[in-house]
């Protein structure tokens, strides 16, 4: 028998009477290849044993590389990506513990196997305390071989994609997709940075549709909390008879249809960010909950006995001037220093003009590929009007105004025409205002002058009227209420 070949029994067992190319294809799942191959680095200062096991993984399709000490494959693990280092214990210079400690300092990937011709327990237990993915004893057979390091190659695949993927998820909401180069969007941006990762409640004010979830978002997604929940919820669009339920959950028979134990959104959102959109429209009995859900860290769920411990970092977000609120009553003042320990302030659209033609682009761009049309341009009279508009919708109202445009073009670009009618009276707006101007007009008459205009535009249409004013119904409803009490007087 040649050398090789008895190194070869003595450390890769074939069972007597199969031959190489039959042990090779079996391992504990049959005889099949495997479904996933991977770069995998020897490390063995035994040169015909590196070549052995070479061979064998390289049959099974898996790209492999050599070395013969634990310096080199550091030096290697440098320069290119491997999913799994298969190292011998024992080896001069450096040990394969000793291996195993360095490859953890520079990367959670790739995995590392040991191999040992000493399978004791107490080996096995500090090659695992010491991060090993797995451990194979020598004579090592080669349904073993297989097993151990393609299954440590798919777990390597995996957290290789789980981490491509979280790296996207950070992409996406890394500031590009709240678009702006305007000084106070740039001060924005500053800010979201400097708060991300700090665990610090936060209170994001603005005009609706500035984007107030969207920041919530990049702080989330640029935080320690990124691989935990971010749940966003809002306070306004859930009636009041279920939003407790909703955010602390219950237990089973707490009420008539709770007919098994729920989760609520707190829980969900453990270890990560719970925003609360349009805060001011939580009612005072649960704004006290809240209250205590914050300075205490623990949730009780509704008919429950006990409470339960909760991580969860508050992003609360309200269009409302919130002091105002509590000088009014309507909000508890302990809860709202509690929330208010910075604020973050969204600008509206009017305040960063020089921002609506990057929005405009490329909100341009998003919907000309989803209705697959070849539209790229618009024309100079159309952007003027878009430019001088005032957006009481702010950006939401201005993605709305390009998505209807690009679906009505008939053309290439996009032109006036394809704009609504209230944007195309940008001109006669102009001079609504400039007659304010002249006849000396106080706030309060303009503001009322304004809202009347925009319900005749929307032809009474208090919905779409309060959304292109910026406000909720019911801020409207109430200024309609002082205006008729105005007529009457």
């Amino acid at each position: 028998m040649l050398p090789a070949e008895k190194a070869y029994m003595a450390v890769i067992e074939i069972p007597r009477g199969e031959s190489k190319v039959m042990q090779e294809q079996a391992d504990e799942s049959g005889r099949s290849m495997p479904d996933v191959t991977g770069t995998i680095l020897i490390v063995d200062d035994d040169a015909e044993m590196r070549s052995l096991i070479s061979d064998l993984l390289n049959d099974r399709g898996h790209r492999v590389t050599t070395t013969y000490n634990g310096h080199e494959a550091l030096t290697l693990l440098g320069e290119q990506d491997f999913d799994v280092v298969l190292t011998d214990l024992r080896m001069q210079e450096m040990s394969g513990i000793e291996l195993l400690r360095e490859v953890k300092l520079i990367s959670a990937v790739p995995n590392v196997v040991l191999m040992t011709a000493f399978g004791t327990v107490e080996t096995a237990i500090e090659a695992m305390k010491q991060g090993a993915y797995d451990y194979l004893t020598k004579p090592v057979k080669s349904g073993d071989l297989f097993r151990v390091v393609e299954r440590a190659v798919r777990d390597a695949s995996l957290r290789k994609e789980i981490s491509r993927l979280r790296q996207a998820v950070s992409q996406e909401y890394s500031f590009h997709k709240i678009i702006g180069k305007s000084k106070p969007m740039r001060a924005l941006f500053d800010l979201i940075r400097r708060v991300s990762d700090s665990s610090t409640n936060l209170l994001i004010t603005g005009e609706s549709g500035t984007g107030k979830e969207l920041a919530a978002k990049a702080i989330h997604y640029n935080s320690a909390r990124r691989n935990a929940a971010f749940v966003p919820v809002n306070c306004a669009a859930i009636p009041e008879a279920l939003l407790e339920s909703e955010l602390f959950g219950h237990v089973r028979g707490a009420f008539t249809d709770a007919k098994s134990d729920k989760r609520g959104l707190f829980e969900e959102a453990h270890g990560g960010t719970l925003f609360l959109d349009e805060i001011s429209e939580l009612p005072l009995v649960l704004q006290a909950k809240l209250l205590r859900a914050i300075q205490e860290h623990e949730i009780r769920r509704v008919g429950a006995t006990h409470s339960t411990t909760v991580d969860v970092r508050i992003i609360a977000a309200t269009n409302f001037k919130l002091l105002e609120e509590v000088q009014g009553k309507r909000f508890r003042e302990d809860l709202y220093y509690r929330l208010n320990v910075i604020e973050i302030e969204i600008p509206p659209l009017r305040e960063r003009k020089e921002d609506v033609l990057l929005l405009v682009g490329s909100f341009l761009e998003k919907y000309a590929k989803q209705n697959s049309k070849k539209i790229d341009a618009i024309h100079p009279s159309a952007l003027a009007l878009l430019v001088d508009y005032a957006w009481p919708g702010n950006v939401r109202e201005l993605e709305n105004v390009i998505e209807r445009a690009v679906t009505l073009s008939r053309t290439e670009s996009v032109i006036v025409e394809d704009l609504p009618p209230i944007i195309q009276d940008v001109g006669g707006n102009r001079q609504a205002m400039e007659d304010a101007v002249e006849r000396v007009l106080s706030l309060e008459d303009v503001e009322k002058a304004y809202i009347l205009r925009i319900l005749e535009k929307t032809d009474g249409n208090k919905l779409q009227a309060a959304h292109l004013l910026g406000i909720d119904r019911k801020t409207l409803y109430r200024k309609l209420g002082e205006i008729a009490d105005e007529g009457k007087a």
